[in-house]
């Protein structure tokens, strides 16, 4: 596989995670199958996945959206009236991302 960079666009590899894979590299069965972009290389061992929302399983999302909701209510609970005022409809109503550690190897262009 050719090595994966910054911008790349990737699919995590599907495989049965091991007992190392929890404890040493990050890897886990739901894991697999997930799309996305590569944002940040750090190593080998550490690559930074911002992952596409819809490759997500349908639990992993209600909870990513769930998390949302709740993320938002909180930031806007945290303003005043005249922030708020200044925040575009858009920006109250951002969507945080969903980022992954896996190692290179886990990874293939797409």
């Amino acid at each position: 596989m050719a090595k994966v960079k910054e911008g790349d666009r990737v699919r995590i590899v599907k495989r049965p995670a091991s007992a190392e894979d929890s404890a040493v590299t990050h890897y886990y069965d739901h894991m697999g199958g997930l799309t996305g972009t590569v944002e940040n290389y750090y190593s080998d061992q550490e690559v930074a996945v911002k992952v596409e929302i819809d490759s997500l399983s349908d639990i992993a999302r209600k909870v990513h959206k769930d998390a949302t909701k709740k993320m938002r209510e909180k930031f806007e609970d945290s303003i005043g009236a005249e922030q708020r005022g200044q925040l575009t409809p858009q920006e109250l109503k951002f969507t945080p991302h969903y980022m992954v550690l896996v190692r290179a190897k886990d990874l293939e262009k797409e």
